[in-house]
């Protein structure tokens, strides 16, 4: 395939960067595989944490430093991919970072003991944020700059869909042929995406000033971090209640186990709503969106101390609680924005963000119901951090202003 150029960010995409309709379609569909194979091998081991600890002989909230552990791969092998490999062509960068996330998945299926399985979820959770970062810069790349979070949302499409059937159909497939089974599952659909980037992704040249340094210069812009802040601590919420999501709904919601998987679908189509109307808004009003979706998120998380109780309710507040992904293309735009020419680092970084809020939502989730309060109280913690969220996107709101000179906040 030739190379295509791309463009400076915000900039009109050329024929040749967007190709025909049917090809942007293919490249749109192989890159969402690629995101669907992702999100369900993250959030399917959710819904299989009790099989997991079960079988390793750990306890449930032991079990969940597992989840951690891929979190913690994806915060350090977001960054250090992305600057190592500035130079590298997207299309080979875009196929290494599926083949690690494939043998990781079949090397997690074998795994011997609780040990190796930690390492073993660290490293395959490594190429995760630099997948996400980079594809999408290139769905940013073929869409006109008032589409760019629409253009970004199709990128997470395939993530939100794995919530909606991936990660139901791997918890009911791990329950009846156990978890292994499950993550080589994973690995499987990690194989497919390898062959559909490779047949349908275009290669596209590098720009010639890219360089690990420039970027780096994305960590000296204070916007920059504040950004990532607002994802690390308000996205937490989400990750502490849907760690534990499998206990709640059996133990407190007298859910049977067997409906699990169903109600996984329920928050997976909450996600999909929260995607498609929070890109859509996104491209609006982006900051209006991102402040909106976090007092969301603070109101929907509380709710599930009241619900938790009483099965129908709680599945409604599960479908709820899925929607506040909404921020998530609505943040990686927000980085474009703020990151200037070191575009890589920065959408990448989203992704480590997000999962630092993994880490932290599974650990402190699992921190209270050891403490004996009880699974409801990941429902506290969600609404401590999605306010949190809201305490960081203030500052940013603030030291925008004040670095513009500005005495209103700009719209986005």
């Amino acid at each position: 395939m030739a190379p295509v150029a791309l463009k400076p960010p915000g900039h009109s995409p050329s024929k040749s960067a967007s190709g025909s309709t049917r090809q942007v379609h293919l490249a749109g569909l192989a890159l969402a595989v690629g995101g669907f194979g992702i999100g369900t091998g993250e959030f399917g081991i959710m819904g299989l944490l009790p099989d997991v600890a079960g079988d390793i002989g750990v306890s449930i909230p032991l079990a969940g430093h597992v989840i951690s552990a891929y979190a913690l791969g994806v915060v350090v092998g977001a960054p250090v991919i992305a600057v190592l490999a500035a130079k590298l062509p997207r299309r080979m960068l875009l196929l290494a970072l599926m083949i690690a996330f494939a043998a990781g998945n079949f090397a997690s299926a074998l795994a011997s003991d609780y040990g190796w399985l930690v390492v073993l979820r660290f490293l395959t959770g490594l190429p995760h944020g630099a997948y996400f970062g980079v594809a999408s810069l290139v769905a940013a790349d073929m869409a006109q700059p008032n589409q760019r979070a629409r253009a970004v949302g199709r990128v997470m499409l395939g993530l939100t869909v794995a919530t909606l059937l991936g990660v139901p159909l791997a918890t009911s497939f791990g329950q009846t042929l156990g978890w292994r089974a499950a993550f080589a599952a994973v690995g499987a659909i990690g194989s497919l995406a390898i062959l559909l980037i490779w047949r349908f992704i275009p290669a596209v040249s590098t720009d010639a000033d890219a360089s690990p340094l420039r970027e780096l210069g994305a960590l000296r812009r204070l916007q920059v971090w504040l950004t990532l802040g607002i994802g690390a601590i308000g996205s937490g919420g989400m990750f502490a209640v849907y760690s534990y999501i499998t206990p709640m709904l059996v133990d407190v919601a007298g859910i049977r186990e067997s409906i699990v998987p169903f109600v996984l679908c329920v928050f997976g189509t909450g996600m999909i709503i929260g995607n498609v109307v929070g890109s859509r808004l996104a491209d609006s009003a982006l900051l209006p969106t991102i402040g909106g979706v976090l007092i969301w998120n603070a109101i929907v998380l509380g709710l599930l101390i009241f619900t938790a109780g009483h099965a129908w309710l709680a599945v409604i507040n599960v479908l709820l609680i899925g929607t506040g992904f909404a921020h998530v293309p609505a943040l990686q735009t927000r980085l474009m924005d703020v990151a200037a020419d070191a575009q890589t680092l920065a959408a990448a970084l989203n992704h480590s963000a997000f999962n630092v809020a993994n880490a932290l939502g599974a650990w402190v989730g699992g921190l209270t119901i050891a403490a004996g309060y009880g699974w409801t109280s990941t429902g506290w913690v969600g609404t401590l951090f999605a306010l949190g969220g809201v305490g960081v996107f203030t500052m940013s709101l603030l030291s925008d202003g004040a670095l513009r000179g500005r005495s209103r906040f700009p719209a986005g």
